[in-house]
């Protein structure tokens, strides 16, 4: 189950990338957070968004704009050794706030869930909100824009949408919106991949990569769908879905059912 599960959320997670120029991170590290430790569940999303952006960056490379590339990717770079710092001094609270019984599923309150939990129940609570999810913001805050993603993209991997928000002001073509975002996105999962990889945590930790190369496998075939159907398709109709996944998951993760 835990195979098919992942294969179909990286594949339709990929897809939406396409369109939204956020999902994959969205979508599955609360997924990969059933089966792993939330640090561990991170790390193993910041793999698969890498490979898979790399791959996505070999079919739309033509389109980068490597000026807004510079002025929002460095901030964003920067920031994101906070973030991933950040989150690796949080792994290290291994302290159970409260333990509780529900259902017959023993759950545990923990630093790393409640502040993962929370961080997507808020990004959930933006895509939710049509007043929310459009705003966007102008070209005088690309740096404190990068800072801001980048921070979020080595704390949670929570990047995308905060991308989105001070690229479509831009009006780059939607090809350029795409692969801009997709070299940024790049940059900053290197980042954090080279500070997860000194998290205690995933050095205790066996990883399964099997399952690994699955989800990157499943992801590609995401992107290369994504490629050929993004000037035909809206994204409408998967906003409410990928809203309401992260906000239950969220509440799952805050509340230690999930762990």
């Amino acid at each position: 189950m835990v195979y098919f599960l992942i294969a179909i959320t990286s594949l339709i997670a990929s897809f939406l990338t396409f369109f939204s120029g956020f999902g994959l991170g969205t979508l599955l590290l609360p997924v990969f957070a059933i089966y792993y430790p939330l640090p561990v569940a991170v790390a193993l999303t910041a793999c698969v968004h890498l490979l898979n952006n790399v791959f996505k960056l070999a079919l739309v490379f033509k389109s980068i704009n490597l000026k807004v590339v510079l002025r929002f990717g460095i901030p964003s770079v920067i920031a994101a050794f906070a973030g991933a710092y950040l989150l690796g001094q949080i792994s290290k609270e291994n302290t159970i706030l409260y333990s509780y019984s529900f259902m017959n599923i023993n759950c545990t309150i923990t630093w790393p869930g409640v502040t993962i939990g929370f961080l997507i129940i808020i990004f959930a609570i933006i895509e939710l909100s049509k007043q929310l999810s459009s705003i966007t913001f102008n070209s005088h805050f690309l740096i404190p824009g990068g800072l801001l993603s980048g921070f979020f993209g080595g704390l949670t991997g929570h990047q995308g949408a905060l991308r989105s928000a001070f690229l479509l002001r831009l009006n780059l073509e939607k090809q350029v919106f795409i692969a801009t975002g997709v070299m940024v996105a790049c940059l900053v999962d290197v980042v954090r991949l080279s500070m997860y990889s000194n998290f205690t945590v995933l050095k205790n930790h066996e990883t399964n990569y099997p399952l690994l190369a699955l989800a990157v496998g499943s992801a590609w075939v995401g992107a290369l769908i994504g490629n050929k159907l993004f000037k035909k398709t809206s994204i409408g109709f998967f906003k409410w879905f990928v809203g309401l996944f992260m906000l239950v998951m969220g509440m799952l993760i805050t509340f230690g059912v999930v762990n």
